[in-house]
């Protein structure tokens, strides 16, 4: 019953990701990715996958901070950027599980970085590059079936956007992605 009801809380986080690539808002976005991330991180907390938990508190954090990038212009800082990039090494030092724990690494770094250029076209990228291959595998191998799940949806989300919105309608920043 246990299991059941730790699975069950990370298919109730895809529900967030979903929503979170149907939405033109990149700070809709944000919020609802950390959403889900609370949800996942809350599983992996139960299923003691330590460095997928922490590094999505840091996740959680930084999609926080970036859904306020216009409100306070020190966000969109490349300090600002370093110092999650920082934050995601520490979180992974902290909590090392051998070999495993770079894939939460390799995801947060790549989606940080994309994050930052606050342009829709570089952050579906990133996330097809960096965050659904590393979070995928980091899922299959702790077993977090709706981590899986939502890796392949959100890899089909952000390609729906793609088709819906157009690739290079999302480069252009007037255009409220």
């Amino acid at each position: 019953m246990y299991d059941i009801f730790v699975q069950a809380i990370g298919f109730t986080a895809v529900l967030f990701f979903i929503i979170s690539f149907q939405i033109k808002s990149n700070k809709m976005l944000f919020i609802m990715q950390l959403l889900g991330s609370a949800m996942f991180c809350l599983q992996f907390l139960l299923m003691g996958a330590y460095s997928g938990m922490v590094s999505l508190l840091a996740i959680i954090a930084r999609n926080a901070l970036l859904s306020k990038v216009r409100d306070w212009p020190w966000v969109a800082s490349k300090k600002t950027m370093a110092l999650f990039l920082l934050i995601c090494v520490a979180c992974v030092a902290v909590t090392w599980q051998g070999p495993l724990s770079l894939l939460p690494l390799y995801a947060m770094v790549g989606t940080t970085v994309t994050y930052w250029t606050d342009n829709a076209q570089k952050i579906r990228l990133g996330i097809l590059l960096f965050d659904v291959p590393g979070w995928l595998i980091y899922d299959f191998i702790i077993g977090s079936w709706g981590g899986v799940l939502n890796e392949l949806i959100t890899l089909a989300s952000v390609l729906i956007s793609i088709w819906r919105y157009g690739w290079k309608a999302m480069d252009d920043p007037d255009s409220g992605f």
